[in-house]
């Protein structure tokens, strides 16, 4: 395509800057392109906690924004998404341990629906009941996590380390450990995606009541 034809398609689109929510300090996601602002609402962009905070030690972090209202110049986002690096999480991996994961989704405080999925790796092999002890130590902390905090407080303590460290510290008990992560976080569902859901539900239920006449 020629830098004319270029041109021309660029003529009355505008530029903006796409910015992290709050709890990233509103940092720089980078621009997006478009006609009108509405446009712009729903693209989501990927980038890494390393890019964020400027520390490449994190950069084994992916974290996924959406667009979700857009100013003169500038789109604001929220969180929809943590996923460590395969290649990081394969360097987790020693033969003749154990890699003891599972997926859990669990409402914040604020009726978020959040899909989390920890993972812990063993010193050696661990027996299948102490894996299973494990895992239920993975499921009382997610679920007490999202009992205690809202959504923005909830990623605040995965992506700082806080839960896979509480993990940690309640399951080495059980089988000693090397590590424990978060390697993937997912937003499912905003509250009000939730009510509506809820409120089919019951429109359904009602629709199945039988009526005697």
């Amino acid at each position: 395509m020629s830098e004319r034809s270029v041109s021309r398609q660029r003529q009355g689109k505008r530029w903006y800057t796409v910015l992290a929510p709050e709890q990233f300090d509103r940092a720089e996601l980078g621009e997006t392109m478009a006609e009108e602002p509405e446009q712009v609402v729903g693209r989501t962009v990927d980038t890494t906690l390393g890019e964020i905070t400027g520390d490449q030690g994190q950069d084994n972090t992916k974290l996924k924004f959406k667009i979700t209202d857009v100013g003169s110049d500038a789109a604001y986002t929220e969180f929809v998404g943590h996923e460590l690096t395969r290649d990081y999480l394969r360097s987790m991996v020693r033969r003749g341990a154990s890699k003891v994961d599972l997926h859990i989704t669990v409402r914040t405080t604020d009726d978020y629906r959040v899909r989390v999925s920890p993972v812990a790796f063993t010193t050696k092999k661990a027996d299948r009941s102490q894996e299973q002890a494990i895992r239920q130590i993975m499921i009382d902390l997610v679920e007490q996590a999202a009992e205690d905090h809202s959504f923005s407080e909830l990623i605040d303590s995965v992506v700082e380390g806080r839960l896979s460290s509480a993990i940690y510290g309640e399951a080495k008990t059980v089988y000693p450990l090397r590590r424990v992560e978060i390697k993937k976080l997912q937003l499912e569902a905003r509250p009000e995606e939730i009510a509506a859901e809820e409120e089919a539900a019951v429109d359904v239920d009602d629709d199945d009541v039988a009526v005697e006449e």
